[in-house]
């Protein structure tokens, strides 16, 4: 019985273990729940006009023991930076992430409960508070509600404690045992429900990731076979027939060889799309022009004309650590929505019109990708990066740029655009450097 027991201690020790990794350790964080920027927005603006209209309900409809109109504008005014666009434009930068955390800590947390304990916990506050704990974990990842909530709760007692007046014994945390119960009902019901928020999140991430690989699985069997076609190909090309034949079916050989790369190629990026926050951690170092050049040899151009265009331009290699396969997707994207824009211009390409210079800039390397080609409009410049936006009506998911964007971030660069409607565009690609960096001349290949 002894035995049984301690198995069933063993057993429960290990679920408890593996829960802690799955859920606590291991499950990315989501520091914003349900981004966008419309939400964030409406978030801003609620805090700016609600706490005015409370501060009226409470100091003026409903007289409450305590209120400070000072405090009141100070908590106001938080709602402002999420209205900005330098802080809104892009969800998943850190100035947004923390500008986000530290507003509604200081927010709902800090300033909630201070209000408890300044108005002596009473019923308009304590429901305040329960509702502030559910709002909490409504907004972000529920590690973070958790952890924020005990330090707001912490901070708040102790500026209560710093302003009461003097002459006033030093204070209890909880006025009496009702609260108590309230507060600890209202938080274990957040908690719960933040966790299994999180794990349906969760849930639905990896069906869709299960979905996509048995897409991705059906897909590559068919290029499969387009490859082993290309190798008939080769092979019929070897015969005894005319050197004019030959070329040109060893040109197409190539050409589906180059093809069904591609397809792999998109594959692996709707895949890593899918993942979201999930691209691999993976690093080595790689080399910009190295790199650079083998895309563009290896590009399933359509046309003679197309590669033709393409001119790279080294004017100082430098190294970085990144996953090179995921960088070689991110630049097949760019030089794809290159041509995609040069095609879509008036005039036929001509050599140079899409040009990938490579060099540093600021104590940094830079890889950019300019074309000649239509150009984005000023206003649609600020949102190319955003999931399922596109400038491409009918052409394009949206994802290749905020598929770019997530590699290049991963390796702590920068990705930006700049571009004038009619005169194309210029991505850049900044990224810091690893180790020696060579000197190079200026040099066209």
């Amino acid at each position: 019985m002894l035995t049984l027991d301690r198995l069933w201690f063993n057993s429960a020790k290990a679920h408890i273990w593996q829960w802690w990794l799955d859920e606590v350790v291991h499950a990315p964080l989501e520091p914003i729940l349900h981004p966008s920027r419309t939400r964030l927005q409406w978030l801003g603006a609620f805090t700016l006009m609600g706490q005015a209209l409370f501060a009226w309900i409470w100091g003026v409809y409903l007289p409450q023991p305590y209120e400070n109109i000072y405090v009141r504008v100070f908590v106001a005014l938080l709602g402002v930076p999420l209205l900005l666009d330098s802080v809104n434009r892009d969800l998943t930068s850190k100035i947004c992430i923390w500008v986000f955390g530290v507003v509604f800590w200081l927010q709902l947390p800090v300033f909630f409960s201070w209000m408890y304990w300044m108005n002596d916990g009473n019923r308009a506050w304590l429901a305040s508070v329960a509702a502030m704990l559910l709002i909490y974990y409504h907004i972000t990842d529920w590690r973070l509600a958790t952890l924020g909530s005990v330090a707001g709760l912490g901070t708040g007692f102790f500026l209560f404690v710093l302003f009461q007046p003097q002459s006033a014994a030093i204070p209890l945390p909880f006025p009496d045992m009702t609260n108590v119960v309230v507060i600890a009902f209202s938080w274990s019901m957040s908690l719960m429900l933040g966790l299994s928020s999180a794990n349906l999140r969760r849930t639905r991430l990896l069906n869709t990731l299960s979905t996509i690989g048995v897409m991705a699985h059906e897909l590559r069997t068919p290029l499969a076979t387009v490859n082993l076609m290309s190798d008939v190909l080769r092979n019929l090309a070897k015969n005894d027939i005319a050197e004019g034949k030959r070329r040109k079916i060893e040109d197409l050989a190539d050409r589906l060889q180059s093809l069904v790369k591609s397809m792999n190629r998109q594959i692996d990026t709707q895949i890593s799309n899918a993942q979201l926050q999930r691209l691999p951690s993976e690093s080595a170092p790689v080399l910009a022009a190295e790199l650079v050049q083998d895309v563009v040899n290896n590009y399933p151009y359509r046309t003679s004309r197309e590669r033709e265009c393409v001119q790279v331009v080294l004017l100082q290699d430098f190294c970085f650590l990144a996953s090179r396969p995921l960088f070689a997707q991110v630049l097949s994207n760019l030089v794809k929505n290159a041509l995609h824009s040069l095609a879509s211009a008036s005039t036929a390409p001509s050599p140079g019109d899409l040009r990938i210079d490579i060099g540093l800039h600021r104590g940094k390397g830079r890889i950019a990708v300019s074309d000649e080609g239509l150009g984005i409009a000023h206003d649609k410049q600020r949102r190319i990066f955003e999931p399922f936006f596109s400038t491409q009506a009918g052409a394009g998911n949206g994802l290749g740029l905020t598929f770019c964007k997530n590699v290049v971030e991963a390796a702590h660069g920068q990705l930006s655009v700049h571009s004038e409607p009619g005169l194309g565009a210029v991505f850049m690609i900044d990224l810091p450097l690893s180790g020696a960096h060579p000197m190079t001349p200026h040099t066209s290949i």
